[in-house]
């Protein structure tokens, strides 16, 4: 295992994220600050409790999934795609370093942030919304596998795309309204029987949910559910970055 490389590739993509503080982590704080003044303390004082909980702490498992989900995708799919719009892929590609090193070094990067722009809500929450955490571990799981997972995802756009429209395609028109649309602001248990199995085919329903009982042991889907299909996602994921390098697809051209 070749570390140097690793770490070049990983102090790198961390070196960019310091430079851009403002973009790539006090601007999805503040966004997220807002969502939970307007539905946390606006409209969550006038609501009553979801399961047993207040709505404004009801919410934050979404609003960190919401946030983590995009920022994951954003990372990873900007670390890998610069290189190949700059031209220096080939370089990268030239050099004694195997596709593992370069995904854990792209990857992890975009991991590390996501997981540091995730805690900084969860502090920020604190804030706003008194909450307490049931299962600490788990939740920091979640969190974890999560992160890794859409990074995952994110360097797989970011090799697909063409330009740099392409890279957020996919989490604007896709990611975001699944998360909405999978939990975020509601249980699924509050919608009609027929949407209840609807919603159930949206795969963010099972990240958000497994997320939320880690904070209130409560969930719209079992736990072990919920982190098979998170697994089932990664394993996927690591199946089409392998295709990837071993085909050279969009990278050797």
């Amino acid at each position: 295992m070749n570390t140097h490389a690793i770490r070049a590739i990983y102090r790198f993509e961390m070196a960019r994220t310091f430079r851009t503080l403002t973009q790539s982590i006090a601007s999805p704080v503040l966004s997220t600050s807002l969502y939970f003044v307007v539905f946390g303390a606006a409209i969550g004082s006038r609501m009553g409790a979801v399961d047993g909980v207040s709505y404004g702490a009801f919410i934050i498992p979404g609003l960190i999934m919401l946030s983590l989900l995009n920022e994951s995708i954003s990372n990873a799919s900007f670390g890998i795609y610069l290189p190949k719009w700059s031209g220096t892929i080939y370089e990268l590609l030239s050099a004694p370093v195997s596709f593992v090193e370069v995904l854990i070094g792209y990857v992890g990067a975009a991991a590390t942030k996501s997981l540091m722009l995730g805690v900084l809500i969860l502090v920020t929450a604190r804030i706003f919304v008194p909450y307490e955490i049931e299962h600490p571990l788990w939740m920091l799981g979640f969190l974890l596998l999560t992160a890794v997972t859409f990074s995952l995802f994110g360097f797989i756009i970011g090799v697909w795309a063409d330009d740099f429209q392409k890279l957020q395609v996919i989490p604007l028109m896709v990611v975001t309204p699944l998360t909405f649309l999978g939990g975020a602001f509601y249980s699924i248990g509050m919608l009609p029987p027929v949407w209840q199995k609807i919603a159930l085919f949206n795969p963010v329903v099972y990240l958000i949910s497994g997320f939320r009982w880690s904070f209130f042991g409560q969930a719209d889907v079992n736990v072990g559910i919920s982190l098979a299909a998170t697994l089932g996602f990664l394993a996927l994921c690591l199946g089409i970055v392998w295709w990837i390098f071993r085909t050279g697809y969009k990278l050797k051209s």
